[in-house]
């Protein structure tokens, strides 16, 4: 896995998450999101996605495997697209903000597939693709679903609009891995009004 992830601390997973909670809650307020000064890892550029999470159910998830900013950026962008803009949702009101926990999955550079034993379930994610077809499903679904290696596979075929067993054929399989982190992991609050919260 890139070294990205060994170099995120405790405290810059923090700042991300507070950014990715900030971001949302100045966008609902109609405000444009304060992000602040990328520094050190967080100036790094890396593909990211964002999660909410209503108790245990999917609020939300939109993602950038081909980022162009730094990872400060990144993340405020994909938690306002995952807040608002992902369309198996209703766009996230500012009632609900302080409802939900956020999620951030930091990816590391993706990795062609020679034998599908190369992949871990829990460890690794998938991205599949043909042509203009193309799904993504990251470390933790497999796990969460208690998947088999070739169930995970097929389930990402799915993703990608191809039918399950499209793997066999003529696509193209990539792994990956994720550094993955939760407000869960953190005491982390924000107001009933779901204004920028505070880190303890």
């Amino acid at each position: 896995m890139s070294q990205l992830a060994l170099q995120l601390t405790e405290a810059d997973q923090q700042v991300l998450l507070q950014i990715a909670r900030n971001a949302v809650a100045s966008y609902l307020a109609g405000e444009s999101p304060r992000i602040p000064e990328a520094a050190g890892a967080l100036k790094e550029v890396r593909g990211t996605f964002v999660s909410l999470h209503r108790g245990d159910e999917l609020r939300g998830c939109i993602g950038n495997i081909h980022a162009v900013s730094p990872l400060c950026r990144t993340v405020a962008e994909c938690a306002i697209a995952a807040a608002v803009g992902d369309p198996r949702f209703t766009p996230l009101s500012s009632a609900e903000l302080s409802t939900v926990e956020f999620e951030i999955s930091v990816l590391s550079p993706f990795q062609r597939v020679r034998d599908i034993n190369e992949i871990e379930i829990g460890k690794h994610g998938l991205l599949i693709s043909r042509r203009n077809s193309r799904g993504l499903l990251l470390p933790q679904v497999a796990a969460t679903y208690g998947w088999t290696r070739e169930r995970f596979i097929q389930e990402t075929c799915k993703k990608a609009g191809l039918k399950p067993d499209d793997w066999k054929q003529d696509v193209t399989i990539e792994l990956f891995s994720a550094l993955v982190f939760s407000e869960k992991q953190f005491v982390m609050t924000c107001s009933s009004h779901g204004q920028p919260g505070e880190i303890f």
